[in-house]
């Protein structure tokens, strides 16, 4: 093998030479690339906008909370026809059940909230019309 000195063979010059002037055009040549700043400008018609849907938003409340208020209100009534409905129908209370629940203020109750006036001349007509007069005679 062959020693190799540095010194007595010729050097590779590199293919990459900077410009004459280069590093001192540099900071000058890069503040005329940069964009400018420029002022923001702040539409009017935006800001109009962010106004027109706050007022939307305060309008579509305005509307919500009381039809919001009034169904969670009628929601929590139950309607005595449905309540009947299903202790007749879905329960399996009979009227006996109920008769046996029943204290003599519910009683007292249901007569002072019901005004049924009932007088001997309509009893009289469903006891003949009606066939059954076993079943009301057992109750």
């Amino acid at each position: 093998m062959k020693e190799f000195k540095l010194n007595t063979n010729p050097k590779i010059e590199s293919g990459f030479k900077a410009p004459d002037d280069f590093f001192e055009n540099f900071s000058a040549n890069l503040l005329e690339q940069l964009p400018k700043n420029e002022p923001k400008t702040i539409s009017l018609f935006q800001r109009k906008k962010t106004i027109i849907m706050m007022v939307a938003a305060v309008f579509v409340l305005a509307l919500a909370i009381p039809t919001l208020i009034n169904n969670a209100s009628r929601s929590n009534e139950i309607d005595t026809v449905t309540l009947e409905n299903y202790l007749s129908y879905q329960s399996n209370v009979n009227q006996y059940d109920l008769i046996n629940e029943l204290d003599e203020e519910d009683i007292d109750n249901i007569n002072t909230t019901t005004n049924i006036v009932l007088e001997d001349n309509t009893i009289e007509e469903i006891l003949i019309n009606n066939n059954n007069l076993e079943h009301y005679i057992i109750e």
